[in-house]
């Protein structure tokens, strides 16, 4: 789990050196895959979060945007809409990730980056994406103690 943290702290200085200057994602990660203390699997977490924010970006602002009205993306602080669009990446796209972990990693980054009210707004706008009923994926409780069913022993 640490090493997930960590690579979610890289991928958000990744996609803030992205978002605030025309350097190009594929030079910046061959830059970080020549960085020692970046292990194989913590660059390949970088990469899928960097690639599919990358990817969705267009999508990810207009849902931050629908669930922010009052902060319109271009105007936010870089480093909040950089934590922003991770969390709503992993939360919308990903989803391999259970909703509260997502969330919870989410705000770690705005505590560890961002500003003193970062925090409040990053899990006030995940919270909301998640309560508008977007997601029809199960927590970590309901996969804990649901069932086997068939497909499970196919």
């Amino acid at each position: 789990m640490a090493s997930r943290r960590r690579a979610r702290g890289i991928a958000l200085q990744v996609l803030y050196e992205l978002d605030c200057t025309s350097h190009k994602s594929e030079e910046v990660l061959a830059r970080l895959a020549y960085d020692d203390t970046v292990d194989e699997d913590a660059f390949a977490f970088v990469t899928s979060l960097v690639e599919g924010v990358q990817t969705y970006r267009k999508q990810i602002d207009s849902i931050i945007e629908e669930h922010a009205r009052a902060f319109p993306v271009d105007q936010m602080a870089p480093i909040d809409r950089t934590v922003l669009r991770i969390g709503v990446y992993e939360l919308v796209f990903a989803r391999e990730v259970p909703v509260k972990v997502s969330i919870n990693e989410a705000v770690e980054l705005a505590k560890t980056f961002g500003g003193d009210a970062t925090p409040r707004l990053v899990n006030g706008v995940l919270g909301s994406v998640v309560a508008e009923d977007r997601l029809q994926r199960p927590t970590e409780e309901d996969t804990a103690h649901r069932p086997p069913s068939r497909d499970d022993h196919a």
